[in-house]
């Protein structure tokens, strides 16, 4: 399995989820993230004079798991929804997960589909 956490534009967000959701993605964390320096907010440092709100801007981290046969549909998913083509559009960063515990069954697995029931 994989996890996919993507850093994208907040006002791409509900493009972004209702496609994956389109795809089949489930179990989508979203969380509001504050970036500072590098690569996200590159053009400011925090030692110039400006408001909080000239050096921060919405960014919100997508976070889920897949299997592996899904991880480039995800992906590319994402890449097409929130590109915009300016500095700023974010990341996506995929890792490896070696093992999932469903909690309510203590069941434990490398696949969704060995947890189910």
């Amino acid at each position: 399995m994989k996890e996919i956490k993507a850093f994208i534009r907040t006002n791409v967000l509900e493009q972004t989820l209702q496609s994956l959701r389109e795809k089949g993605a489930r179990g989508i964390t979203i969380v509001t993230v504050h970036p500072v320096g590098y690569g996200f907010d590159s053009h400011f440092t925090l030692s110039e004079k400006k408001d909080l709100s000239e050096k921060y801007y919405d960014i919100t981290k997508v976070e889920m798991v897949c299997d592996d046969k899904n991880l480039d549909l995800f992906v590319n998913n994402i890449l097409e929804n929130a590109h915009t083509g300016t500095t700023g559009d974010g990341y996506i960063f995929v890792s490896e997960v070696n093992e999932v515990v469903k909690i309510c069954t203590s069941k434990r697995g490398t696949r969704f589909d060995e947890l189910s029931g």
